[in-house]
């Protein structure tokens, strides 16, 4: 069962500077292979960027409906997850456990992200896990 939910939609061109912010301002958000990804294309980048921020503020309300209380920090939330490309470029979630203070996993976390011209949309969804 769904336990939590969160949409995001971000301005693109609200980051278009960010290929020109070093890897330590970058890695208080995203994670190295995330930066990696996005720094492949200049051109590109805003795109991804927006897209992964866009993740990361869908994760966050979809993890506070679900867990109000484990609230954690928004940064604290954007360096424990990191999103990546599966096996049909389908993006996929991985959460740091460790780095929000649990010893094993909470829930499973999907998501889905899109993108126009001007604007990048992220949706998450959380579901428990049955523990015990």
């Amino acid at each position: 069962m769904i336990t939590g939910i969160g949409i995001d939609t971000v301005e693109i061109k609200r980051f278009s500077s960010w290929h020109t912010y070093s890897h330590s301002q970058l890695q208080r958000i995203l994670s190295p292979a995330e930066i990696t990804y996005c720094m492949q294309s200049i051109p590109l980048s805003p795109q991804r960027f927006a897209a992964r921020f866009a993740t990361r503020e869908a994760f966050f309300k979809a993890w506070v409906t679900a867990f109000p209380e484990h609230y954690r920090p928004f940064l604290t939330m954007c360096r424990a997850i990191s999103i990546a490309h599966g096996p049909h470029h389908e993006p996929q979630l991985f959460i740091n456990w460790p780095l929000l203070g649990f010893k094993q996993p909470l829930c499973t976390a999907l998501v889905s992200i899109t993108h126009t011209k001007e604007l990048a949309t992220a949706i998450a969804y959380i579901q428990k896990l049955l523990i015990g």
